[in-house]
């Protein structure tokens, strides 16, 4: 199926992708080859990713579509919405660590970074981290320096998870990577004021205070009609 029934605007096509050991869906809209043209990737959050009750889903595909609306209303020639490993499509190299303690493991964070090589080639990449995808983003630029990537932006963004955890008294992300500082690139935080998911504080803790726009009245996966500023000059 078509990412589950979803309909996509018609500029937009389903491609999965490799992602290393993974198949991962996509939706993209390159119009604009030329080399210089930035590709604006769209990274999702950690989904569906435990039950009410705490367990660990089965299936870690978004309920929600905040990133995959934002991404088809971007207005820019080349617009790619890309899904973590196992949403979606739940390839044979799936299991439950990749959405749970491993969600920022090396092979998730390697794979993404295979794929965004794959759908970018030598274009300049605009990375748009949602939620836990901030944490993917953020690690791709640290692991994988040949992709040129021009700007870093997040959105409600978990930056470092030992901190997050910590705050919630969650268990730790033993199988995962974490950024104990940013990657020193040009780079947006935008924090909703009453975010209850990722608290504002914990992006202060480690970004630069004018790194981060506040949004006011915006929660964890609604931010309004706030108007991002997401295309570079």
């Amino acid at each position: 199926g078509c990412g589950g029934g979803f309909r996509a605007p018609s500029e937009f096509t389903y491609v999965p992708t490799r992602a290393g050991a993974y198949q991962i869906a996509t939706w993209q809209k390159i119009i604009n080859t030329d080399p210089d043209a930035p590709i604006y990737v769209f990274i999702e959050g950690d989904g569906h990713a435990f039950r009410a009750n705490g367990r660990p889903s089965s299936d870690p595909t978004p309920r929600g579509t905040f990133v995959r609306n934002l991404a088809m209303h971007t207005d820019a020639d080349n617009v790619v919405y890309m899904a973590r490993p196992c949403q979606f499509i739940m390839s044979s190299a799936c299991t439950r660590h990749d959405w749970t303690d491993g969600r920022f493991s090396p092979a998730v964070v390697d794979g993404m970074a295979d794929a965004i090589s794959q759908i970018a080639t030598t274009h300049p990449v605009v990375l748009i981290g949602y939620s836990g995808g901030a944490m993917v983003s953020g690690l791709v630029i640290e692991r994988h320096p040949e992709i040129n990537v021009r700007r870093w932006i997040t959105i409600a963004g978990v930056l470092n998870h030992a901190t997050w955890t910590a705050h919630f008294g969650d268990s730790p992300l033993t199988k995962s990577l974490d950024m104990t500082t940013l990657p020193d690139i040009a780079q947006t935080h935008y924090v909703a004021a009453q975010d209850t998911v990722v608290p504002p504080e914990l992006t202060r803790q480690i970004a630069a205070p004018s790194d981060i726009i506040v949004v006011q009245g915006a929660t964890h996966d609604n931010f309004g009609n706030f108007s991002f500023n997401l295309l570079t000059k």
